[in-house]
């Protein structure tokens, strides 16, 4: 026994449990339990031999201080090695769970505990990048959730006071605050005499908020905006929690605007779920003036957009049954490409050769993805307002064999509400989503002439 080669050795944490007389080792966080008497424990700096018929030539097996164990018979070695070493006989230099870096979308890993499972470290900790989450930071959560676009609706929308101006005939209600909202009278603004103004988002249901943008407006002639504020949020539109600084106890403050038609873009650290999202001015300029858009996404992490409105969906992607000539002027053609959201021009949406319900336009992902949602919107014709109002969605893995997208029960073909204007965004969700690399939106019920714009909602994974 003496002369007996050694066996291989494997890396432990030096984690033991001495139990009823047997020892517990852990190895890639199993834990492994032997008869006590049939191991035997050196320590590379002690001179006394153990167990002479066993030990006695191995004394330097473990490098940087590790512990030898090793099993009566054919059972290898075990090195356990101290804490930051690793390798066969603890002659490596343990990186930790942050090496290589597990977190996505450039976020920064930090090991959380000193206490390691196995040859690992137990703990790490991704902190993300502003607008992603998740515990490994895959969640991105920058989607634009319909204040500019129209998704989120007016009645959606409440304040604190609305202030009338010219004699009572113009209202900056709380309906006006979006983004970019042109006009005369484009944004909300607070009464004069409102002491603790808000206005307030309901989104519907509970949503992960990563932000907001803000913008001001100028009220006869007059540069009015928002120069700082808080945000609350609330799950029932009753009990509300202010934001607050990361591990301090006082209000996080938002710096805002320092002029009228200007964005600022606050992202929220870290995202924060809610269905109500309330904005409070607390330093105004002349009124508490605001247009907004709200940056978030679904619970779900996946309602990003895939590519349509961006151009990451090129034009071979996107295919349909026709495509309508304006006075039968090839230039004058509603190409299926054109069916991109918020896309300008003369023709700037794909519109069908006829009005029946056998038309389609159909996206090709080039690889199966999540689909969770859809956002679709309408157009103009030389001024004739054009949109789809109804519609159906199919998606398929191969583009041969469709399956219609089913209601909730499971047994009817869902029809989809779209839109009510040429211009407004109309968000669908599918509930469950789905996964398929063509997607087709059928048309069903239509005001004019088919005419679609849309962006496809989901992730990769």
């Amino acid at each position: 026994m003496g002369n007996q080669k050694p066996g291989k050795t494997q890396t432990y944490s030096h984690a033991f449990a001495f139990l009823h007389g047997e020892i517990k080792y852990q190895h890639r966080n199993t834990w492994t339990q032997t008869p006590f008497d049939r191991l035997i424990i050196v320590n590379e700096f002690s001179d006394e031999q153990h167990n002479p018929s066993s030990c006695e030539n191995i004394v330097n097996l473990c490098d940087n201080g590790g512990t030898c164990v090793m099993a009566v018979g054919d059972d290898p070695f075990i090195c356990i090695c101290s804490d930051g070493f690793a390798g066969d006989t603890c002659n490596l230099t343990e990186t930790g769970p942050c090496s290589p870096n597990p977190c996505r979308n450039d976020g920064s890993c930090e090991a959380i505990s000193p206490t390691r499972r196995g040859d690992v470290f137990g703990e790490y900790l991704c902190r993300c990048q502003p607008g992603f989450d998740g515990a490994h930071c895959q969640i991105s959560c920058t989607a634009l959730l319909g204040m500019e676009g129209g998704g989120i609706l007016a009645s959606q929308l409440s304040a604190s006071s609305i202030h009338y101006g010219v004699m009572g005939l113009q209202s900056w209600g709380p309906g006006l605050a979006r983004l970019n909202n042109q006009g005369i009278v484009n944004a909300w603004t607070s009464a004069a005499d409102d002491r603790n103004p808000w206005i307030e988002v309901n989104m519907g249901k509970k949503m992960r908020m990563s932000g907001i943008i803000t913008q001001g407006a100028s009220r006869m002639g007059t540069a009015e905006y928002i120069k700082a504020f808080k945000i609350a949020t609330s799950f029932d539109g009753s009990s509300y929690s202010i934001l607050r600084v990361e591990g301090m106890r006082h209000d996080k403050v938002f710096v805002a605007n320092i002029d009228n038609e200007s964005t600022k873009t606050n992202l929220f650290e870290p995202p924060v779920v809610a269905q109500y999202i309330r904005v409070i001015p607390v330093v105004c300029r002349k009124a508490c003036t605001l247009r907004m858009e709200l940056v978030g996404c679904e619970l779900n992490g996946c309602s990003e957009p895939m590519g349509m409105k961006s151009r990451l969906v090129s034009d071979g992607q996107l295919t349909a049954s026709s495509a309508h000539r304006t006075w039968g002027i090839d230039s004058f053609t509603w190409h299926p490409q054109f069916a991109r959201l918020d896309k300008q021009g003369k023709t700037n949406a794909w519109a069908a050769a006829t009005h029946n319900r056998s038309e389609w336009i159909q996206v090709d992902l080039e690889k199966t993805k999540r689909i969770t949602g859809i956002i679709t919107q309408g157009a103009k014709d030389f001024g004739v307002m054009q949109f789809v109002s109804m519609f159906k969605v199919a998606y398929s893995d191969d583009g041969q064999i469709w399956t219609v997208v089913k209601e909730q029960n499971g047994f009817k073909e869902q029809i989809f509400l779209g839109n009510v204007d040429n211009n407004s965004h109309k968000k669908n969700l599918f509930e469950p989503a789905f996964y398929a690399r063509y997607v087709r939106v059928v048309p069903w019920e239509w005001h004019e002439r088919i005419t679609l714009r849309m962006e496809l909602l989901g992730c990769d994974d």
